[in-house]
C-alpha cells in the first residue's frame, strides 16, 4: 500500500493527464517541484515517471523538492509546494535542495542543489504530490508566456 509502482506508472499517468488538462506540452515545462520524499522507493519511482513523460529531456529540466528544505507536511505538503512552485515561476528561479551529497545520480535528473537556479524561461512548471495507495495529484502552473 505504501510502496509506489517501481516504474512510476501511476505518477506518469497523473503528470500526462495534468499536462493535457492544462493544454501544456511536456516540452513547455521549465522545472519540476517533485514530491521527492528522499526515500529510495519513492524517488526512483518518481524519477522513472519523469523519464517516461519527458524522455531524454528530463536530464535538462531542473528538479527540486520543497520537502528537502522543510520536511514532509503530510496533508498540507501539496499546498506549500504549490506556493513554492508559483513563486519559482514568478521569480524565474528554482529553489535548491541542501547539497549534502546524498542524492542518487542513478535517478538521471537535473537536481538543483546548493544555490537557486535561474531559469532562462519561466513559462510552466509542475508540482507532484504522490500519496499512499496511488492517490496522485499533479498541478500545472503557467505564466501565460515567457516574461
Amino acid at each position: 500500500m505504501t510502496a509506489p509502482h517501481p516504474e512510476g506508472t501511476g505518477a506518469s499517468d497523473a503528470i500526462r493527464l495534468a499536462l493535457a488538462d492544462a493544454g501544456i506540452a511536456a516540452d513547455e515545462v521549465d522545472f519540476v517541484n517533485a514530491h521527492g520524499t528522499g526515500t529510495p522507493l519513492n524517488d526512483s519511482a518518481e524519477a522513472a515517471a519523469l523519464r517516461a513523460v519527458f524522455g531524454d529531456r528530463v536530464r535538462s529540466i531542473p528538479v527540486t523538492s520543497t520537502k528537502a528544505l522543510i520536511g514532509h507536511l503530510l496533508g498540507s505538503a501539496g499546498a506549500v509546494e504549490a506556493v513554492a512552485t508559483v513563486l519559482g515561476l514568478a521569480r524565474r528561479e528554482v529553489h535548491p535542495m541542501p547539497d549534502d551529497g546524498t542524492f542518487d545520480p542513478e535517478l538521471g535528473l537535473d537536481i538543483v542543489l546548493g544555490a537557486p537556479r535561474r531559469l532562462p524561461r519561466a513559462g510552466a512548471a509542475i508540482s507532484t504530490s504522490l500519496a499512499f495507495g496511488g492517490a496522485n495529484a499533479v498541478l500545472v502552473f503557467a505564466t501565460g508566456g515567457t516574461p
